[in-house]
């Protein structure tokens, strides 16, 4: 069998160095990849070494063996184009369908998964012409993952960073594994949540769950992998933040549920995989809580957590916004899933049967998808990719028709 074809396009931003790590890995994973620096990125990492690392042929002039038509043949034979990184000159010619090199003429003629991983300052992030010009390409189907906060060139810090190229690198492999032409979740914004909520007790205690955070975060990547924008909202899992995609953290219940309908307030789809604890101590100790010498324990007064899930589905921030929750339970898992269903209101429940050595910290899941209109899909046990793969196949459906 034929190796997939990647075209590795680098536009001239300090990044480039980093693609030769996402470079390395397509390479060792298999894939066959063609790498089309632009003139400015030569000014980084050297023809020679693209070259070498690659084992192809490497060229920005579409006058170089002009009778092997390179503007054209390179983009129509590839089975995924990536530019890591994107500058914002780069994405502002891919927007305006500009094509004055090798790379911007690639662009133009493939009609493969096409993804951008930005790079530059965050000034040049956030200006509105770069902004408009990223939804453009995300409307038209192009992947453009979001660029991770950190160290920038000198001594800046922001929003404007490189993804890290593993995680670059697993966004292309999730598309590649899909063999579609154009991401079917383009255009749409997405809201996932993730982990456990804790509750204070005092100011080293806390009331909490065992949940990981990993579906959550498997839910996310996946949707940014099928072209969505994503903000996950993670609660207390401590994994490093995906490629594309906004990460929002927060800590209790009460903190989880604004940044969960602040950020659903333009969102297609709302996916609440955080296991979000139903109560919290009514008061919080402002000093440790100590033992007595009679022996005895303190009691704890609980009160209620607001249903985040059920007020979602209840009062949905657009028309025909798609909520999807989860239900672990212990026992009488499908009967206690189908009651919690019909009483939160969603459109979707995944429910799972979960314990001490049952799902959580777990990279396995198995799960049944239940629906409003009464259909059931079970997901057998298998990687918690799979479970947010068939997620988002039963969302696609339920999602209104226009952008």
């Amino acid at each position: 069998m034929s190796k997939p074809k990647v075209v590795l396009g680098v536009s001239g931003g300090i990044a480039a160095y980093k693609a030769c790590e996402l470079l390395r890995r397509l390479t060792e994973s298999g894939h066959d990849v063609r790498v089309v620096p632009t003139d400015s990125a030569l000014h980084f990492v050297g023809a020679a070494t693209w070259s070498a690392l690659s084992g192809n042929p490497v060229s920005t002039e579409v006058w170089e063996s002009v009778h092997e038509v390179p503007h054209v043949r390179i983009g129509q034979a590839a089975d995924l184009v990536v530019v890591a990184p994107a500058t914002a000159d780069m994405l502002a010619k891919a927007a305006h369908g500009l094509a004055d090199d090798l790379l911007t003429n690639t662009l133009l003629t493939a009609r493969c998964p096409v993804v951008f991983a930005p790079a530059m300052h965050t000034e040049m992030w956030e200006h509105p012409a770069t902004q408009e010009n990223v939804a453009t390409l995300r409307r038209r189907g192009a992947v453009v993952i979001e660029p991770a906060v950190g160290r920038l060139t000198g001594v800046d810090t922001g929003k404007g960073r490189l993804p890290d190229p593993a995680e670059i690198f697993e966004v292309c492999k999730r598309i590649l594994a899909r063999g579609v032409t154009a991401p079917d979740l383009a255009g749409r914004h997405v809201v996932v949540s993730a982990g456990g909520t804790r509750e204070p007790l005092d100011p080293v205690r806390y009331l909490g769950n065992r949940s990981s955070g990993k579906q959550g975060y498997a839910l996310a990547k996946a949707a940014a992998a099928r072209g969505a924008r994503v903000t996950l909202v993670e609660a207390n899992t401590g994994i490093p933040d995906p490629a594309g995609v906004d990460v929002v953290h927060v800590g209790t219940a009460v903190q989880l549920r604004e940044a969960v309908l602040k950020a659903a307030a333009d969102a297609d789809a709302v996916v609440m995989a955080a296991a979000v604890a139903d109560f919290r101590p009514a008061a919080y100790a402002p000093g440790k809580i100590k033992k007595t010498d009679d022996g005895g324990a303190p009691t704890i007064e609980l009160v209620r957590n607001p249903d985040i899930l059920a007020e979602l589905a209840a009062d949905r921030a657009l028309p025909g916004q798609v909520v999807v929750g989860f239900a672990a339970e212990t026992d009488d898992v499908l009967a206690n899933g189908r009651a919690k269903l019909r009483r939160k209101g969603c459109d979707l429940l995944v429910v799972n049967e979960v314990g001490e050595r049952k799902t959580f910290g777990s990279e396995e899941n198995e799960a049944v998808v239940l629906a409003s209109d009464g259909a059931e899909t079970p997901v057998p046990y298998g990687p918690k990719e799979a479970l947010a793969e068939t997620v988002w196949d039963l969302v696609l459906p339920r999602l209104r028709s226009t952008i």
